[in-house]
């Protein structure tokens, strides 16, 4: 089964579009969702709208949980915690409702999913092979995917050896037929690798595979859309520098 992985979409119509539209023309099976559909973006309701209709599974990000009111926004900065409030304020009740529905951890096909990682689902930022390390020790699955950075990476560990890991470019790969894996596809929305394509990963389960894509989108369009809706201006300008 082919699987197409994607996580930290935060409101961004334009770079999902163009996401989904990448994947379509991938054979895939499945698309998996590692959360944070909302958030920092304006367009949340046309993003949970795709999300519900394209994911076989879609988990609940901090921003997600947030905007359901599940999360205090004391724990978010101050661009964030403005872009939840106004969230709130202009999403349909039908789609805060489904979000609610979500967790930030799940699993399928035997591979681990979580939002943050397998020691704490909602907030961790997994960035170092020291913290990869503890979280494989914590996982019950070989294989488990993270979100939340809004960085694409891997880390592996086999052998005994301590855990190690990369950046992965776009069109790189990896082969995670043995040892213990914890793979980032990065973000749709808002990339903060340097790279301000839209990011996600190609999960080939029966090759045992996964390949790191990158593809172009309206990064104007979706920063327009920001300032348009009032919200904090460096919101826009970060989809430009991938930060």
């Amino acid at each position: 089964m082919r699987v197409a992985i994607i996580s930290d979409i935060h409101a961004n119509r334009h770079a999902l579009e163009a996401v989904l539209g990448d994947i379509a023309g991938s054979s895939v099976d499945e698309i998996w969702c590692l959360g944070d559909l909302v958030g920092y973006g304006a367009e949340p309701d046309a993003c949970v709208e795709l999300a519900r209709d394209q994911t076989v599974i879609c988990l609940a990000g901090n921003h997600d949980l947030a905007v359901a009111g599940e999360t205090p926004l004391a724990d978010f900065s101050g661009a964030a915690g403005a872009a939840v409030r106004w969230t709130r304020q202009v999403m349909t009740h039908e789609n805060i409702e489904y979000i609610a529905t979500l967790s930030p951890s799940g699993a399928r096909e035997d591979i681990g999913l979580f939002h943050g990682s397998p020691r704490e689902p909602v907030w961790e930022y997994v960035l170092s092979a020291a913290l990869a390390d503890l979280c494989l020790d914590a996982q019950e699955h070989r294989v488990c995917l993270v979100g939340h950075s809004h960085v694409a990476l891997s880390f592996d560990r086999g052998g005994g050896e301590p855990a190690t890991g990369e950046l992965r470019p776009a069109g790189s790969g990896v082969a995670i037929g043995g040892g213990e894996w914890l793979l980032n596809p990065g973000s749709v929305g808002q990339p903060r690798d340097g790279d301000p394509r839209a990011a996600w990963m190609l999960l080939d389960l029966d090759g045992e595979t996964a390949r790191f894509n990158r593809c172009e989108y309206d990064i104007a369009g979706a920063a327009d859309a920001i300032r348009a809706a009032d919200l904090p201006a460096s919101m826009a300008e970060r989809l430009e520098h991938g930060q």
